[in-house]
């Protein structure tokens, strides 16, 4: 079973840019698992807990749970608008995963991994963690990015994350912690340089702060959000659950063959405090998760916040050029790993050429004339014409590079691939000119077999184009008369998907030209 898994998002307040693109990225990529033939699970939620959402609550004069559910809806309204399929869906109120929350605090409370101490330092809000000086900027003071920092002094229990620190140190050169891409491998070297014998504080008084999971040995805390959140990557993947459970099979789930995450959180949340916690539960270094750390969605150079104003709404998005054509562009306009400017134009500009003038015209043309010059039937294609021949090792090499792109989670390139092969298609026809050789009856069978090239590409083309757009590869499975297309992986792949003799179906656009008002 391939395990994918994300970070789970905080609804305190609307799901922007960010969180659409790491949700279809992960769907992407789990529905090649499968295109693959690979059984394939993906799990994804919401982390409620915090004092964010406190403030907020209180701020909008509601109660804190009430706020949990409706931001909440709005999340998984999103993602099904969107198509993003997940099979498990984790909410960290949920009484299953406090079970096992308070269950590992138990554990790790008995082996002596945990303390109690008071202490007194700066206190980031936003961020509900204490800060070091190492926090500090060149100036000497916290960054905007802690928001409100005050002075702070309370008791609290703590995790021995110093125990850990050398073990996680050769866990990360030797890659047992895989990290992609892996130029983000040193970040995190770097990081475990920085942190010393720092241990980390998991607990907050309940007297201030309710809103949480309670400590079981010591009710008057709870439980610190990110050691909460963290833990559903296992709870929610059946670790410690209760008989009769709906929860999945932990071990054939874990470790996560992909958690994916944005770089923000991999330091130290994801690639320092979740390792440890885990190598405390009594996890070997083998069974670490594999971390894919995404970039951000920018706006002219400058990361998305409200204070600037510039966040993007993929609901508006979704709702304005359709889900698909918004999917399409998170895939293709972002590299693995590396930032990437949001611009709607771009947008516009990517759908209407690769898809609607590309394949979508490529797609048009083979059906409509195969329907007018050979009244919808497929011919033979086995013939030894130099461009037949050069045409199908184009579709070879595209297939060859997508497997390749998808195998590395560089999705962009394997659309790439993609667009390599319509590009030689669409060259195929101009070069042949099949709705003038028609006029000549004695070219008829050549005109048929042209078509029944580029009409087979078109197929081909739909069953990769599938983790990506599957309601438009469905619709071109339909359009050709092939639904059981459907039913193939990658390895069914072969020349001759639309047998000699096949009756093709009418064409209608799959991917209309987005029209922009002129200013």
């Amino acid at each position: 079973m391939f395990f994918v898994t994300t970070a789970i998002d905080y609804p305190n307040g609307k799901p922007h840019i960010g969180h659409a693109y790491e949700k279809v990225l992960a769907d992407v990529l789990t529905r090649y698992q499968r295109l693959k033939g690979m059984p394939s699970f993906f799990l994804t939620g919401v982390d409620q807990h915090g004092q964010k959402m406190v403030k907020t609550a209180e701020a909008e004069g509601v109660n804190v749970a009430t706020l949990t559910k409706r931001n909440t809806k709005g999340f998984i309204r999103l993602w099904e608008k969107l198509g993003v399929d997940y099979d498990g869906w984790a909410e960290t109120t949920d009484e299953r995963h406090k079970a096992c929350v308070q269950a590992i605090l138990s554990k790790l409370e008995k082996k002596g991994s945990l303390y109690k101490k008071s202490y007194a330092g700066h206190y980031s809000i936003r961020q509900e963690q204490y800060l070091t000086d190492r926090d500090r900027n060149d100036d000497g003071e916290f960054g905007s990015e802690w928001g409100e920092v005050e002075e702070r002094e309370e008791e609290n229990w703590y995790f021995k994350l110093s125990d850990h620190v050398e073990w996680l140190r050769s866990t990360v050169e030797s890659d047992d912690l895989k990290i992609f891409p892996k130029f983000r491998k040193n970040e995190v070297l770097n990081a475990l340089e920085r942190s010393g014998d720092t241990d980390l504080c998991i607990s907050r008084p309940k007297e201030r702060m309710s809103w949480g999971i309670p400590l079981p040995f010591d009710p008057d805390f709870v439980t610190y959000v990110w050691f909460d959140a963290l833990i559903n990557y296992i709870s929610f993947a059946g670790y410690l659950k209760a008989e009769g459970s709906d929860f999945p099979d932990f071990d054939s789930l874990w470790p996560a063959d992909l958690q994916i995450i944005g770089k923000d959180i991999l330091v130290p949340a994801h690639a320092v405090y979740w390792p440890c916690m885990l190598h405390a539960m009594g996890f070997e270094a083998s069974e670490m998760p594999t971390l894919l750390v995404h970039g951000f969605w920018n706006v002219r150079g400058d990361k998305m916040s409200k204070s600037l104003g510039n966040i993007v709404d993929p609901d508006e998005l979704a709702d304005k050029f359709g889900p698909e054509t918004l999917r399409y562009y998170l895939c293709r306009d972002i590299r693995s790993g590396k930032d990437s400017d949001f611009d709607i134009e771009r947008l516009v500009m990517l759908f209407n050429t690769e898809l609607a003038n590309d394949l979508g015209n490529l797609l048009n043309r083979s059906i409509n004339m195969t329907k007018g010059f050979c009244n919808s039937t497929i011919s033979d294609t086995n013939t030894s014409d130099d461009e037949d021949l050069a045409l199908r090792e184009s579709l070879t090499r595209s297939i060859d590079a997508y497997r390749k792109a998808m195998d590395a989670c560089e999705v962009s390139v394997a659309l790439q691939a993609i667009n390599d092969h319509v590009t030689h298609c669409n060259g195929y026809l101009e070069r042949h000119k099949p709705w003038e050789m028609k006029k000549d009856e004695s070219k008829l069978a050549r005109v048929g077999e042209i078509l029944s090239h580029t009409a087979e590409s078109c197929a081909q083309l739909a069953v990769l184009l599938r983790p990506i757009l599957p309601n438009a590869a469905t619709k071109i499975f339909s359009q050709l008369k092939k639904e059981d297309l459907t039913e193939f992986t990658l390895d069914d792949l072969k020349w001759g998907l639309l047998e000699a003799g096949h009756q093709t179906g009418k064409p209608k656009p799959v991917f209309p030209r987005i029209q922009v008002e002129e200013k």
